[in-house]
């Protein structure tokens, strides 16, 4: 017996995993809601695929419109199973660097967007008693580097309430999966980037930093191969809070965690005297 067909909810469906993930899914069998700023993007999926993918419109910093979006998949499709967080963008320069729009932009993007999605989708699957939320989080959602802080800071905060989130939904029978990518060949860095104005006096910490990040760069990952691993994730009996995707990440994050084990072992004698 083949397995039951599943509806998602995807925003950022335009490009890279988004794009390559409503593919999988749709290529197996299963439907689509499909969001993006510009649906016209996805007119060739359409056309393959037909009345399996409802393509919506949406920008996720519109809270109204995002709970709009989710009720009328849940409409259209009479169920959704999986639920998948992946708008977003990167917005690189140093913490100095970083205007008040562009901070509030990445934030309202990353974080917000994902939490009224998530928000709006929750009582649909508390009431069906099952579906699984999917994060799309990042490397940077756990370790941090130069020049992206305030990506790293919507990642982190992304991480921190969907960790929250899956304790209080387990009863309801709702998954929570964040996805930990490494490099991969989406255009994270390239036309969906914001960039901020540099200041001088950062120019050899920003050389030092582009020198480590070309030493610890691996070939990037091939989003359409990723398809194969977000279906793994979504019909394991017990997904994973986290999971990386890609062949970097797990190195990261053991030389981060290890760094900081070592500190915080080292300080523990002040933290004892903190406690009095």
């Amino acid at each position: 017996m083949g397995m039951a067909e599943k509806i998602w909810f995807i925003t950022g469906t335009s490009r890279g995993f988004g794009r390559e993930w409503a593919i999988a899914a749709l290529d197996r069998g299963d439907k689509v809601a499909a969001t993006a700023r510009d649906t016209s993007s996805l007119d060739d999926l359409v056309e393959k695929y037909g009345d399996a993918i409802l393509p919506i419109e949406l920008d996720v910093t519109d809270h109204d419109a995002d709970f709009a979006a989710v009720a009328r998949a849940h409409d259209h499709f009479g169920r959704l199973d999986i639920v998948v967080n992946n708008a977003g963008y990167g917005q690189f320069g140093f913490v100095e660097e970083v205007s008040e729009s562009q901070a509030r932009a990445q934030i309202e993007t990353n974080v917000f967007g994902a939490l009224w999605v998530t928000q709006a989708a929750l009582p649909f699957l508390r009431e069906q008693r099952s579906g699984h939320i999917v994060q799309v989080s990042s490397i940077g959602g756990i370790s941090a580097f130069p020049n992206v802080g305030l990506y790293h800071a919507s990642k982190w905060a992304l991480e921190g309430f969907s960790q929250s989130l899956a304790q209080e939904v387990e009863s309801f029978g709702i998954h929570v999966t964040l996805i930990e990518p490494g490099g991969f060949s989406t255009d994270w860095a390239g036309p969906s980037a914001k960039h901020a104005d540099t200041i001088d006096a950062y120019e050899d910490v920003r050389a030092a930093a582009e020198k480590a990040r070309s030493q610890r760069s691996t070939t990037p990952g091939d989003p359409a191969a990723s398809g194969r691993a977000i279906l793994s994730v979504v019909d394991a009996e017990k997904p994973p809070l986290r999971v990386f995707f890609g062949e970097a990440p797990l190195a990261i994050a053991k030389a981060d965690y290890e760094k900081r084990l070592a500190t915080w072992e080292e300080w523990q004698p002040v933290a004892l005297e903190a406690q009095g």
